[in-house]
């Protein structure tokens, strides 16, 4: 019998082909975990708001290893020593860094499950892919969880500036059509460097890191946060939230078996078994969608309704500003709808509500992005940029919303 072919050329349209020069990685994609991220959008609900954002987690995760191949190279060329199996374990790490997403990612995120991060879930599947291969992924997973001593290759995976970042903005951009988000991310891979175990971009890319910062803003701003796809999230956690509420009043809902089984149980992180990370394993977009489909013909007003919100996209109307909105606001809103469609507070909370969002390009806090400066010495690069509005966007803006059906626009006036 023949054997596979196990180096593979990919072709994306983001950055032309794509290898695979690893037998090992070769058989992790082909893993049903990871060809999971096939049906597993990557910008949720945007596409009601830009219809080419259909691309999926797998596309990105593909285009975190493609970038991660490139600055291994471009690090060695610099004489940072990476052995061949840091490199791969690198490219493994960033590969299956996102594999713990739920439907719809960020959209859902606790409302699968409750109090458990997609990392956490993610880890979950390394380790378990990591029996299966004979613990083969061990230095990916110590590099993940950041327990490797060469502190600079979590920087990789997961900074201010790391391969995901560059890989979702250039992603995006290109799908969702919102160009601002382009990011030159060759010429900042080129300008990557490794400075006493810290990772640094040389000085004279400076300018492309300030584009980066500004891009992911207004990435932010015009995609991610765009208020039709909060508006379109939003509804979409209340539906999971009605159908969960409904079955444990013993109500039976059309569902696959994988959501049945999160809606009948509450699985929070001590649940998490291997038995549940399989079924969660099963669980994607379109147990949802089908799952939507379904319910807009129930009985139940609440899960109708907004079921058809979705499948029709006639979603709420959501109303953006600097001040909080008052309990007034609400109430009256709330009370309205109440008398119109005869129906109880409870119910009427789930089309009428409020909260914010927040956007931060850059966290001065966090783990900053270092300049290398000519003299060998680091800065943050808000501190090197002479750009003033680096600092302005390293504070966080925040905005709150109030969501409430079109039909009561007449009465909210303010």
């Amino acid at each position: 019998m023949s054997q596979i072919n196990k180096l593979k050329i990919l072709n994306d349209p983001i950055y032309g082909f794509i290898s695979i020069t690893n037998p090992l990685v070769y058989d992790l994609i082909q893993h049903p975990y990871f060809q999971r991220l096939r049906r597993i959008s990557q910008m949720g609900m945007s596409y009601l708001v830009y219809p080419g954002a259909h691309h999926t987690r797998f596309h990105h995760a593909l285009g975190c290893m493609h970038l991660m191949q490139k600055t291994v190279a471009v690090l060695r060329s610099k004489d940072v020593a990476i052995s061949d199996d840091e490199e791969n374990a690198l490219c493994i790490a960033i590969l299956l860094h996102d594999i713990g997403h739920g439907p719809f990612s960020h959209a859902m995120e606790h409302s699968i499950v409750e109090g458990i991060s997609h990392e956490h879930i993610s880890l979950m599947f390394m380790d378990e892919l990591n029996k299966e291969f004979g613990g083969r992924l061990s230095l990916a997973i110590s590099i993940f969880k950041g327990e490797y001593h060469r502190k600079f290759m979590l920087q990789l995976i997961s900074s201010q500036m790391d391969m995901d970042r560059m890989d979702y903005l250039k992603r995006d951009s290109f799908y969702s059509g919102v160009a601002e988000g382009n990011i030159n991310s060759e010429r900042l891979i080129q300008m990557l460097n490794v400075q006493d175990d810290t990772l640094v971009v040389e000085e004279k890319g400076i300018y492309s890191v300030e584009k980066f910062i500004v891009a992911r803003r207004l990435m932010y701003w015009q995609a991610y946060l765009h208020k039709t796809s909060v508006a379109a999230e939003l509804v979409l956690t209340k539906i999971l939230k009605r159908a969960k509420e409904l079955t444990h009043s013993g109500v039976y809902l059309t569902a696959s078996e994988p959501l049945r089984h999160f809606l009948v149980h509450r699985i929070g992180l001590e649940d998490f078994t291997p038995e549940v990370l399989t079924k969660f394993s099963y669980l994607d977009d379109f147990d949802i969608m089908g799952a939507v489909k379904a319910w807009q013909f129930h009985d139940d007003f609440v899960l109708r309704e907004l079921s058809r919100m979705i499948i029709n996209r006639d979603l709420p109307k959501i109303k953006l500003r600097a001040e909080k909105f008052t309990k007034d606001n609400l109430e009256n809103l709330r009370n309205y709808l109440m008398e119109l469609h005869s129906i109880t507070e409870k119910e009427a909370n789930y089309f009428v509500f409020k909260g914010k969002i927040k956007n931060q390009a850059y966290n001065k806090e966090g783990e900053p992005i270092h300049i290398l400066r000519k003299d060998k010495s680091i800065e943050d690069v808000v501190a090197a940029s002479d750009q003033l509005n680096l600092k302005a966007l390293s504070k966080p803006v925040t905005k709150y919303y109030l969501c409430f059906p079109k039909e009561l626009l007449q009465q909210a006036a303010f």
